[in-house]
């Protein structure tokens, strides 16, 4: 541990010195050596910093839902009387993550020597989410560590679990269109090449949709490599759009417009920003950092400048509602709704909670009902791309018999 003392010499001026020691009767023994005085004496946190080369084996390779799983058991050891050093010793135990368990390792050995747990994990912001860090700060200060840690791990869980059945939801289609692709291009590698053959052979008279099909596939069978090059880094760079801010704030603001999807992203950012405000104020966060947290939190721009919208307004002394009930097209009429009688009745958090819960559910079922509609869609897609390429090749064939 560190103190901070302030030590008296005869004949000298009062000196302030950090002293490394176990105890303080330990400090006291120091300065009496060394022939001085304690005038004053004060515990600190140690000064610690986890090494670079931890971090950059660490970040990005911890998936969300194992970090919500060590916050949740955190939270429960911490109810059951555990030290948060132990805690942290049994979770590094536990963990089967080679990297989470150096990360344990670090923040007990931090967490031992008297630094707060909240700078340990601010040091990785990449696995660490900021809700998680400023919660965990609240619950230090108030003494109520292990109920934080217990409602951020539900906050967590739940948007967790919200992710997944969206994602869940568009796993089907995906593959479905996936395969067409790969069909197709195997058909124009392959089957076409020998139709045109047969074609040009006997001298048959094309049409337009034919010749169509057979210039794109006389094109990638001279240009294979090419083809299939140029197929392989449109998919990334597709991929890597919509991974990057621009790219996942231009599918948002296309899904807006779209039936169906557009209501299902609406709902599930309402009650991604209801459940975390919630969490938030909740556990004591002031209103302003629990919107700036929010923010981030959200991602997406054309949500995140409402939050800023917000929080521009309540600097101003106006409620937090007027800002999302100024935006009916983006955020839902109930979330306004029911946030201003919550800050009429002084109940903000039990309030968006109770918003969360409803759009999570809302958004399960719209899930469902989603694979549902879906199905039949991709049903119409696969016989589209079918019946225009059967056409485009039998036509002539028929074209032939008939003369014959």
């Amino acid at each position: 541990m560190q103190y901070r003392v302030t030590v008296r010499k005869e004949g000298a001026p009062d000196d302030v010195q950090t002293i490394d020691a176990e105890s303080r009767f330990v400090v006291y023994e120091q300065v009496q050596k060394n022939g001085g005085t304690v005038i004053d004496l004060a515990e600190v946190a140690a000064a610690y910093t986890i090494p670079p080369w931890v971090k950059q084996l660490t970040e990005r390779k911890i998936k969300h839902l194992t970090i919500t799983h060590m916050v949740k058991n955190l939270s429960a050891m911490l109810a059951a009387g555990l030290s948060l050093s132990r805690a942290l010793s049994v979770v590094q135990k536990e963990s089967d993550n080679a990297h989470l368990q150096l990360i344990t390792a670090e923040l007990s050995d931090m967490v031992a020597k008297g630094s707060p747990f909240h700078e340990g994990l601010a040091q990785y912001p990449h696995i660490f989410p900021e809700v998680l860090v400023s919660m965990v700060k609240v619950g230090e200060e108030s003494g109520s560590l292990a109920e934080s840690l217990n409602i951020v791990g539900l906050q967590m869980e739940r948007s967790e679990e919200l992710s997944r059945k969206i994602k869940g939801a568009f796993i089907y289609p995906t593959i479905v269109l996936f395969a067409i692709a790969v069909v197709s291009v195997l058909m124009l590698l392959y089957v076409v090449p020998t139709l045109a053959k047969t074609f040009a052979d006997l001298h048959v008279e094309l049409p337009l949709a034919t010749r169509v099909f057979v210039g794109v596939s006389n094109f990638m069978v001279e240009h294979v490599i090419l083809v299939l090059l140029g197929l392989a880094l449109l998919g990334a760079g597709g991929v890597s759009f919509v991974r990057s801010t621009r790219g996942h704030a231009f599918m948002i603001w296309a899904g807006l417009y779209v039936p169906v999807i557009s209501e299902l992203i609406r709902e599930t950012y309402a009650a991604r920003t209801a459940r975390t405000l919630s969490s938030l104020l909740s556990a004591g966060v002031p209103v302003l950092e629990a919107i700036a947290i929010t923010k981030d939190v959200v991602h997406a721009a054309i949500f995140a400048d409402i939050l800023e919208e917000a929080s521009a307004l309540v600097k101003k002394g106006d409620p937090l509602s007027r800002a999302f009930a100024a935006h009916p097209k983006t955020y839902p009429i109930l979330m306004s709704e029911m946030l201003a009688v919550g800050e009429e009745t002084g109940q903000v958090a039990p309030m968006l909670k109770q918003v969360a819960e409803f759009y999570e559910g809302d958004v399960s079922q719209k899930t469902k009902d989603l694979s549902t509609i879906i199905e039949p869609v991709l049903m119409l897609l696969i016989g589209a791309v079918v019946g225009i390429f059967a056409v485009a090749m039998i036509a002539p064939i028929y074209s032939l018999s008939s003369s014959i």
